[in-house]
């Protein structure tokens, strides 16, 4: 009697079961956290809980305790007033507290003491709670199917220890408030299952990257070009290395008077209209000089009207608009297995082991597990069927490779959500999109004849070059093409021959799609 004395009104049911929920979820609360800092593991799930569910929990638990009070105080003085019952004094309108009676002292105190506990622990789990709203495993693992492709992309990517949030929100309360608003709508779409099969990009009302990439790529600190080697494998039996050494022109500040390369374009303001949501056909540009001049550029197969241009959305160019995959990179069966053969990750002296495997990729599967059976069964049947030899002195580099491949398979493609390598364009470059040549195409012209050219020189010049067809020790200042293919290399861009399938090398011509050569 003397607890339920001291409690008073807080004596009922529903008050009882309020301080159950408060106090089970504060130690949950507390065991889950020290759980996270002992271990160092971070689970999407675990952190819902602790830091949403179960404070969730607390404080609905505490709300029930002074309104379980509160109800039965209401009932008694009612009954009261009304004389249903004799009270030993009369109950007031709003409760006295007496510190000289000691129940009430007793129940004042712990009162005291409980808020300060519950308080400290609502704190954390709201500090913690908005540190994890902010971590990449609350991006990326809570809408498991969903973003699975972006997670595992970003997972394997140039950024992967960037915190989705630094590029999608930035800095600021303003985006942040922008971000958490977005991520309601996105909940209800998981939720409720109305998101489309495949999550269309570009992102709509994306940060410019003006505020985001340029807190760590900077333009003043841009250098003028870069060297760079691309390593290439034919899809033949020897799988013969391909390599072009050549002199990126990045260009050095774009915001110098004397700004020229690739980056010239973020140092101006260059405006641009395109027709469709992947911003693939883009029939409209004009750049603005820093005289107010607009010098304006229409396509002359296509053009718009000068009412369409009026009424057209333009857009202002920004670093987004070629490097539209910086993070959420996707790599071709082709590009997957020349990075395999430069780390010795896939032993290249397994005669076309390159063809065999892009061909076994390029397959459609209905799911993961099936893709994985495919690629289990048919190499191995492929070299012991058309190379015993093989077969029988490299078992475990057949098995490495079998392994490889299926490991590419998981990066790349992703049958839930029907997304593959190919499913998002990447403008770097141009060779399975038009890339740079949406504008750079020798049909954008102004009105008084100037274009917007093709020149590959404009962007990078050949230093070297090694294929098949390149005496050895001859060295070559321009591009030549693995297949003799005449002017079509100058008038055909890449991408209408390439863009279609998983043969990425340069040169992949019609002779080298045959079957591959059986040998006993």
């Amino acid at each position: 009697m003397t607890i339920r004395k001291t409690a008073g009104y807080a004596w009922n049911l529903i008050s009882l079961i309020g301080i159950i929920l408060a106090v089970t979820a504060a130690s949950l609360i507390v065991v889950f956290f020290a759980f996270e800092i002992i271990t160092g593991v971070e689970h999407a799930y675990l952190g819902i809980m602790t830091y949403f569910i179960f404070p969730g929990m607390l404080i609905f638990g505490l709300l029930l305790v002074p309104f379980g009070a509160w109800r039965v105080r209401s009932q008694r003085r009612k009954f009261a007033i009304e004389g249903m019952v004799s009270l030993e004094e009369e109950i007031a309108q709003f409760p006295r507290l007496d510190l000289n009676d000691p129940a009430k002292r007793r129940m004042f105190i712990f009162f005291i003491l409980a808020t300060v506990f519950f308080v400290i622990i609502v704190s954390i789990a709201s500090i913690k709670g908005f540190e994890f709203t902010e971590s990449t495993t609350f991006c990326g693992e809570i809408c498991h199917v969903v973003m699975e492709p972006e997670h595992t992309a970003w997972s394997n990517s140039p950024h992967a220890k960037v915190k989705c949030v630094e590029c999608h929100v930035g800095p600021g309360a303003a985006w942040y408030v922008k971000a958490k608003l977005s991520g309601m709508r996105q909940l209800y779409a998981v939720a409720f299952n109305t998101y489309p099969e495949t999550i269309e990009t570009p992102i709509d009302n994306l940060r410019p990257a003006r505020e985001t990439c340029e807190h760590c790529h900077w333009p003043e600190k841009f250098y003028v070009g870069r060297q760079k080697i691309f390593n290439h494998y034919a899809p033949n039996e020897e799988n013969s290395p391909r390599s072009i050494d050549m002199l990126i022109h990045i260009g050095g500040n774009p915001k110098a008077s004397t700004s020229s390369g690739i980056h010239w374009h973020i140092g101006k303001e260059v405006t641009f209209i395109t027709r469709d949501k992947k911003r693939l056909d883009i029939p409209y540009v004009a750049v603005k000089d820093k005289a107010g001049k607009i010098t304006e550029y229409s396509n002359i197969e296509n053009p718009l009207t000068r009412d369409e241009i009026a009424k057209g959305n333009k857009r202002l160019m920004d670093c987004t608009d070629c490097h539209n995959r910086p993070t959420h990179i996707y790599h071709s069966p082709g590009e997957e297995m020349d990075l395999n053969f430069v780390s010795n990750r896939i032993d290249r002296s397994l005669p076309f082991i390159k063809k065999v495997a892009v061909e076994i990729l390029e397959r459609p599967y209905k799911n993961k597990e099936e893709a994985e059976a495919t690629i289990t069964k048919e190499i191995p049947a492929y070299y012991a069927k058309n190379y015993p030899k093989v077969a029988q002195d490299k078992g475990a580099a057949i098995n490495q490779a079998v392994d490889r491949v299926k490991d590419i398979y998981g990066r790349n493609y992703f049958p839930k959500m029907k997304v593959k390598w190919s499913t998002y364009p990447n403008y770097i470059g141009h060779f399975y999109t038009p890339g740079c040549f949406r504008c750079h195409d020798n049909r954008h012209k102004t009105a008084d004849g100037r274009i917007i050219s093709k020149d590959c020189k404009i962007c990078h010049d050949v230093l070297g070059q090694t294929q098949e067809n390149i005496p050895l020790g001859k060295r070559v200042t321009e591009f030549v093409h693995p297949v003799d293919i005449g002017d079509e290399l100058y008038k055909t861009n890449c991408s209408e021959c390439h863009s279609a399938g998983g043969h990425d090398v340069p040169g992949e011509g019609k002779q080298q799609k045959q079957e591959p050569e059986k040998r006993h």
